[in-house]
């Protein structure tokens, strides 16, 4: 049994090794796509930070884990799947057989159709190479330009304060993080951040760019923005060019069922290339977050040893960013149903609570609220109704830990 993974990304590298647990004689390999050793992107802010080094990005850092699991780590990159045989074309030209495939390639930063998005000083916060970019020009004082304040964008954003450069944040949106936050957290989040010297503009885009006096002269909004550094946090699509013409169902992303199986069987996918079910819609959707990409790939694992051995009970969004001190929180489906709302911005506190016409939580956000948030992402899992702790909580919103214990337990 040859089981091939392409991506060596969180979904990926928690596969390989849940496979090696579960069929320790199988031939494994994994397809790293960039050179060097597999790292996580989510370390790249404590990077720019220099928190860590580059080496201090990696996911497995023992010297000499892959050869010691029995694993064939491999930098290479999938072309393509021969639609008639179970064989992957690599960029090298090699081909190889599988009997199982894990597409966990991942997603590429998109760039808006801007004039001057290719010039030298324009770049994305994705990949080591991008890191080592911005290290490059972000220097103190230097005048730095973010385009998009999304969760991306604004893990980006403490990077650079810290780094000290002046920023300036444009947001195509009408608020910050507005897939995350409502208006109330995203003005606070907004009000927070220029409180601490970072300029943002909400409701602007950024026109174009140019080069002018050896700078970026970047237009946005009705202003030209001289900068040593414009940097494009605009969202990320998957990665599923490769598979056309492959037989494998493809919309955002790679669809597949509740055991991460494509149209195709014995072809799997996980991580943000993935379209999977959502737990609270029921609908096939993209969550490119890393808790949902662990999971994808311990469910696939399971399931490319043991076919429908194990279930995927479905992604939930959720998102937790620390923004220059500020802590916001987005679980579920925070911006419909019936919102319970408790307003503390004096006090740098928000929360809201949407419920269902069952009294089911669906959705929260939070500002400044950290402790036990846990039990409100179990309440929304849980879907159960509240019953009476629904009328209690109109009360007392800060009372969910006890609504959970009661949902749960049944008192």
């Amino acid at each position: 049994m040859h089981h091939l993974i392409v991506g060596a990304g969180p979904a990926g590298v928690t596969a390989a090794e849940t496979l090696r647990r579960l069929d320790p004689t199988a031939e494994i390999t994994l397809l790293c796509g960039e050179p060097g050793e597999s790292y996580g992107r989510m370390a790249i802010p404590y990077l720019l930070e220099e928190q860590i080094d580059e080496a201090g990005t990696a996911l497995r850092k023992r010297p000499g884990h892959w050869e010691a699991l029995g694993i064939a780590l491999r930098h290479d990159r999938l072309e393509g799947i021969d639609p008639d045989a179970d064989i992957a074309e690599l960029a090298s030209g090699d081909r190889l057989e599988f009997d199982r495939l894990l597409i966990a390639t991942g997603a590429t930063p998109v760039r808006p159709p801007v004039p001057g998005m290719d010039l030298p000083g324009v770049v994305s916060c994705w990949t080591l190479d991008d890191a080592r970019a911005i290290a490059e020009r972000a220097r103190p004082g230097s005048e730095v330009v973010l385009m998009g304040a999304g969760f991306i964008g604004c893990i980006i954003l403490e990077s650079l304060v810290r780094r000290g450069v002046r920023l300036t944040v444009i947001e195509q949106g009408p608020r910050m993080v507005p897939r995350m936050l409502d208006a109330t957290a995203g003005e606070m989040l907004r009000a927070h951040c220029e409180a601490q010297g970072v300029r943002v503009r909400v409701n602007a885009a950024v026109e174009s760019v140019r080069e002018q006096d050896g700078r970026l002269a970047v237009q946005a909004g009705g202003e030209t923005l001289a900068a040593d550094l414009l940097i494009t946090a605009t969202g990320v699509r998957s990665n599923i060019g490769f598979l056309e013409g492959s037989g494998v169902d493809c919309e955002q992303g790679v669809l597949v069922d509740a055991h991460l199986q494509s149209s195709r069987p014995g072809v799997f996918a996980a991580g943000d290339v993935a379209q999977g079910p959502d737990r609270l819609s029921g609908e096939r959707q993209v969550h490119a977050i890393q808790p949902t990409a662990v999971e994808h790939g311990r469910v696939a694992a399971a399931n490319m040893v043991r076919p429908g051995s194990a279930r995927y009970p479905g992604s939930l969004n959720m998102n937790v960013l620390a923004t220059l001190g500020m802590i916001s929180v987005s679980f579920g489906d925070w911006a419909g149903g019936e919102p319970l709302v408790l307003d503390g911005r004096d006090r740098g506190r928000y929360l809201r609570l949407a419920f269902d016409a069952q009294d089911r939580l669906r959705g929260v956000v939070a500002i400044g609220h950290t402790e036990k948030v846990g039990a409100l992402r179990g309440l929304i899992e849980s879907g159960r109704p509240l019953g009476d702790w629904r009328a209690r909580l109109e009360s007392d919103p800060t009372r969910w830990p006890e609504a959970w214990l009661g949902a749960v337990a049944g008192q």
